[in-house]
């Protein structure tokens, strides 16, 4: 890496924590934006993906995933467009059996906003060119159903908590459609159908 940052994702999402209640200079003091969960009364905090790169958390992932994908059997780019594809899935699969959609979704939109652009990041690296500006979008990301740089990461992240949201919700309605699908039938009921079977 051609640099050492030595503040932590941790220390700069603590930071704004503890900013007060002037959410709006908070952002503009601090490189963060943030969702309200007004669900559960709570602020989550996310980094702009130029922020990410100030942290120490974004070299040791991008180093990480570097190493990885020039180990893996597949090409660097392929193997990355893999892994992203399986790792979103593996998020809304999570989401939608969660108890609590909204507690899930302030546990864990960070993380994975940050995990997909320390990908981009590590492709990059691997293959020696510059990284990601958010002007042009890269090849791993062509079937990605988010623009990951709009907004320095906050269509990225307002788009992907309300998937979340929807992906708990579409279980809970699937499981009442089953669970209807599934009722006893009343006695009454089987008379009826009995009766009206007899007639035909």
């Amino acid at each position: 890496m051609s640099t050492s940052p030595t503040i932590s994702l941790s220390e700069l999402l603590s930071g704004a924590d503890a900013a007060g209640h002037d959410h709006a200079l908070t952002e503009k003091n601090s490189g963060l934006q943030h969702i309200h969960n007004h669900a559960t009364g709570a602020i989550v905090w996310f980094p702009t993906w130029r922020k990410f790169r100030e942290t120490s958390d974004w070299s040791e992932e991008v180093d990480a995933f570097v190493e990885d994908f020039r180990s893996g059997a597949l090409p660097v780019e392929a193997g990355a467009s893999r892994f992203l594809a399986r790792d979103l899935d593996a998020l809304l699969t999570r989401a939608a059996a969660s108890s609590d959609a909204n507690v899930f979704v302030q546990e864990n939109l960070t993380k994975h906003l940050t995990r997909t652009w320390a990908v981009a990041d590590a492709v990059a690296e691997a293959a020696g060119t510059d990284l990601p500006t958010g002007g042009t979008k890269p090849s791993i990301f062509a079937d990605y159903p988010y623009d990951v740089y709009a907004q320095d990461g906050g269509a990225f992240a307002t788009a992907l908590w309300n998937d979340v949201i929807d992906a708990r919700r579409n279980r809970a309605l699937a499981d009442e459609a089953a669970r209807k699908a599934l009722k006893p039938v009343s006695r009454k009921a089987l008379k009826n159908a009995a009766r009206k079977a007899a007639r035909r």
